[in-house]
């Protein structure tokens, strides 16, 4: 029942984003019945289809091929979605302040022609009154080409004046009885007779010009971090229980691969590579492999195979892990040659290692068992536990874990997603400390979801161990 209410208000929110968006950048900017208008309508009901279907095929049990087909455009519309959502709302501060510069430009050019011709009016009406009046205009100006200024001062020609005022009366009728200009009530036109648009319409143009310009180039530079690979971060970590001997063990982290529909078998090989490049003693592969199952996807996880590290390669479930199938995954990594830790512990040269499946399995009676992990350990030697989600800390810390390395939040993935992230997390990214226990957080190698990263590059992480001693 409460899954059923969540998902209605989530459909709900979904339907309202999308009819606000549509409106801001259809319904105010095009006209009714035009072309472009219909265009846009039709792609306001298709898109969230298509994001709907990428979200669903995959757990309906959906041809693989069709997962693929949805995928990328219904994922990427999520992201699109938001960013334009967000660049919109912006919009709207912008939108009153552009209206009222404009306002006030118009109000000044209205207002310079308004003078110009009442400046005009009144000289002319001061012409016809004097004339009207009877007064005798000055000689000269009445002078014929070619008379001379004698003659003039004998013949005054008197009836000059009376001639004007027929005139006078006549012009002052005409525009007594003339109809008033009509008051213009729709877009301006111009003397070729092209009408500009509105006021409104300009402006709702070029916020959504704006918004759309914004929230595609985010989204278009958040999906290239994606595809061009993660890259590889260091840091130091000093263990007080680290022997000097194994002092620059270094441990390549990665999490959160997410190999599926959009991230194929060319998205593991450029982490494998990657990881190769740093020539690491241990690699640590905490969960989130896959979003599928091994029918699907096994083929596309199979370059984890060329992984190279002196001491092996190890995993941990993730929670997507029990979405696809976590007992054939475990199987499938094993043969590619990780080694799976089920709350378990092997010892290296001058720690314990430990690993704990994810909370996710408890549904599944494989949850986390820290008692089997760590439980009878020498609690004299340092302990670097591989948990994917990074909410286990607290367990960790009681159980004298020094260091946990986790990853799960994909640091955020999608800015403003970060501080949703914060919510719900001890930590989004980075190394934090936590009574004796250090919690180190990866962002993760690849995206779930849209695969689009904004404020939350992708990483491969390789952790340095470092001994007080040395």
């Amino acid at each position: 029942m409460v899954f059923v209410l969540v998902a209605l208000v989530v459909l709900a929110l979904l339907a309202s984003v999308h009819r606000y968006v549509w409106r801001r950048f259809v319904g105010d900017t095009t006209a009714p019945g035009s072309t472009l208008r219909k265009v846009g309508t039709v792609a306001a009901f298709v898109l969230p289809l298509l994001s709907l279907g990428a979200m669903t095929s995959g757990r309906i049990g959906a041809p693989f091929w069709l997962q693929q087909v949805l995928a990328w455009p219904g994922f990427l519309w999520l992201a699109c979605l938001m960013y334009l959502t967000l660049a919109l709302l912006v919009g709207e501060v912008v939108r009153p302040v552009l209206s009222r510069v404009l306002a006030r430009r118009d109000e000044a050019t209205a207002a310079r022609a308004t003078t110009g011709t009442g400046t005009s009016g009144t000289a002319a009406d001061g012409t016809l009154s004097a004339a009207g009046s009877g007064t005798r205009p000055r000689t000269e100006e009445l002078v014929p080409a070619g008379r001379s200024s004698a003659s003039t001062s004998a013949d005054p020609a008197p009836e000059a004046a009376p001639a004007a005022e027929p005139e006078t009366e006549a012009v002052r009728d005409t525009e007594k009885d003339a109809p008033a200009a009509p008051e213009e009530t729709g877009p301006a036109v111009t003397a070729s007779g092209i009408a500009h648009p509105s006021r409104r319409l300009f402006v709702s143009r070029v916020v959504g010009g704006a918004a759309a310009a914004a929230g595609l180039a985010t989204v278009g530079y958040g999906t290239a971090n994606v595809l061009r690979g993660p890259s590889v971060k260091r840091v130091t970590v000093p263990l007080a229980k680290l022997p000097r001997a194994a002092h620059g063990f270094r441990i390549a982290v990665v999490s959160d691969i997410h190999i599926g529909p959009i991230l194929g078998r060319a998205h593991t090989r450029r982490i494998v590579d990657t990881i190769n490049s740093t020539s690491p003693d241990l690699v640590a592969v905490v969960g989130d492999l896959v979003d599928g199952s091994v029918a699907d996807l096994g083929s596309a996880a199979e370059p984890l195979a060329g992984l190279r590290a002196r001491h092996g390669s190890f995993f941990v479930t993730g929670n997507h892990e029990y979405f696809s199938g976590a007992e054939q995954w475990v199987n499938h990594v094993r043969e590619l040659g990780l080694i799976p830790l089920e709350n378990a512990r092997v010892e290296m040269g001058g720690f314990d290692l430990a690993g704990v499946n994810d909370i996710a399995g408890e549904t599944e009676g494989q949850g986390p068992d820290f008692v089997r992990a760590l439980g009878d350990r020498d609690r004299g030697r340092a302990a670097v536990l591989l948990a994917h989600q990074p909410v286990v800390i607290h367990d960790a810390v009681e159980h004298g874990v020094d260091l946990q390395l986790s990853g799960h939040t994909h640091g955020g993935q999608l800015w403003p997603g970060n501080y949703l992230a914060e919510l719900a997390n001890p930590t989004v990214a980075g190394l934090e400390q936590y009574g004796d226990t250090q919690l180190f957080v990866s962002r993760g190698a690849g995206a779930w979801g849209p695969p689009v990263r904004v404020g939350a590059p992708a990483d491969i992480t390789v952790v340095e161990l470092a001994s007080r001693q040395a």
